[in-house]
């Protein structure tokens, strides 16, 4: 957001991303001029899609913009959360902690409860990645605010990567806990009378295979419009009544800005936690199942016993 703050009236390039293409722009360039570009003309032929790379995507090849500025700023994100969870981790200590330490501890608090009210108590196995996707997402969202950074989700590629790689991990749950079959066999919903079956159960199955395959879509464009609105309405506002709103304006809609970043890191992380749930199971409802076949197998073997000792006593009279 501050980035505004150098004038014209086009969305500024941070300078980090200038210096990453000034330094590795050419060899990045030359690489997409020989694979990338062929293969997306390949793609295009055979799809019988009209025009080249350039005119599809709108954008030229050129070493100023081999390396995007979202890719820059999404790789810049995840070393910032690495690197602010390391310093605010500090020396960890249960008699005196320290402020970084207590701000940690309040976050997984928050994020432990979210799991275990909404996936169970089994949840914890999830938890290492859904606490990585609220701390990259928020540490993406709120760059914006700091000078020479952009938020990456402000690009619809990064959001879409994110929606996807939640899409892909759930999923890998349901297939891993359930096996494919079952997995795929949730889509279709409860038994239903044959008769009801025969026509319910395939709709069921393909409104809901439908829903899930468009989850990645959704996750990623909630995310990038919320955070492309904020930053475009900052930047429009901020050129209204230059030079001074360039720099007011900032600071002014700033407490806005970091409310929205984290709502919606709460809200992809919440959605990403529901999906997590609906086809993930306690290890012990297994057990229970299995219990209760042991169960009535001993009964059934008890009752058989009985049932020969009787009639052997019956032909003994």
């Amino acid at each position: 957001m501050f980035a505004f703050a150098a004038g014209g009236g086009e969305h500024p390039v941070p300078l980090i991303v200038k210096f990453v293409n000034h330094y590795l722009g050419e060899p990045v360039y030359r690489f997409q001029m020989a694979y990338t570009r062929p293969t997306w003309v390949w793609i295009f032929d055979k799809l019988g899609i009209e025009g080249t790379p350039e005119q599809v995507f709108g954008v030229a090849y050129s070493p100023e913009t081999a390396i995007p500025w979202y890719t820059v700023m999404f790789i810049i994100a995840c070393i910032l959360t690495v690197a602010l969870i390391w310093v605010f981790k500090g020396k960890l200590s249960q008699d005196d902690p320290s402020k970084g330490q207590l701000t940690l501890e309040a976050g997984f608090l928050a994020i432990k409860d979210m799991v275990v009210s909404i996936i169970g108590e089994h949840g914890y196995r999830y938890f290492p990645v859904v606490a990585t996707f609220a701390c990259l997402v928020l540490v993406s969202n709120l760059m914006g605010l700091f000078p020479l950074f952009m938020s990456p989700t402000a690009h619809v590629n990064v959001t879409f990567a994110l929606g996807l790689t939640s899409f892909l991990y759930y999923n890998t749950v349901g297939i891993r806990e359930n096996g494919v079959i079952n997995h795929l066999a949730h889509f279709a919903g409860p038994k239903l009378p044959l008769l009801m079956a025969l026509v319910m159960t395939p709709l069921i199955f393909t409104i809901e295979l439908v829903s899930n395959l468009i989850r990645p879509m959704t996750l990623g464009l909630r995310l990038f419009a919320n955070m492309f609105a904020d930053e475009q309405i900052a930047f429009q506002a901020a050129h209204l009544f230059e030079p001074w709103s360039l720099f007011l304006f900032p600071v002014l809609v700033m407490p806005l800005a970091v409310f929205v970043s984290f709502v919606q890191t709460l809200v992809f992380t919440l959605l990403s936690m529901i999906y997590i749930s609906e086809v993930s199971h306690p290890h012990e409802d297994h057990e229970e199942e299995h219990a209760e076949h042991d169960d009535e197998e001993e009964v059934s073997d008890a009752a058989s016993e009985a049932a020969a000792a009787a009639a052997a006593a019956i032909s003994a009279k």
